[in-house]
């Protein structure tokens, strides 16, 4: 079992940075690759970066590329999502995810296992 803790959300200015974080339990952390997802109201939940089991492989969305950085640190069973240059666009509930697996996974129905969501809202 694995338990995700997101955080680091808020209200920010469009242009403006925040970053998110999520706190994993569990010792078998570094088995999970690791994604973020975002849902906007309305929409459906979307793919937005993922990260393999140590770090060596990413995976972006096409709206978010050269702006967020997604990273982990298995040492301390966390994972992270740096936002920059973020547009209104950008607002939705963001999500955690880990799927039991090393290499990169985009689909969430492979994920096992989900955060229950930070907010993030982009004003213009």
């Amino acid at each position: 079992q694995v338990q995700l803790v997101e955080s680091g959300g808020g209200l920010v200015q469009a242009g403006g940075s925040l970053r998110l974080s999520c706190a994993a339990s569990g010792r078998t952390f570094s088995s999970y690759a690791m994604g973020w997802f975002r849902q906007a109201p309305g929409k459906e939940r979307e793919f937005v970066a993922t990260i393999t089991w140590n770090g060596g492989f990413t995976s972006y969305t096409d709206s978010v590329k050269d702006r967020f950085t997604i990273s982990r640190d298995n040492a301390k069973n966390m994972v992270y999502l740096q936002m920059n240059s973020l547009k209104p666009e950008d607002t939705a509930v963001y999500y955690c995810a880990a799927a039991l697996r090393r290499t990169i996974a985009t689909m969430s129905s492979i994920y096992d296992y989900w955060g229950q969501g930070t907010q993030v809202t982009v004003s213009s």
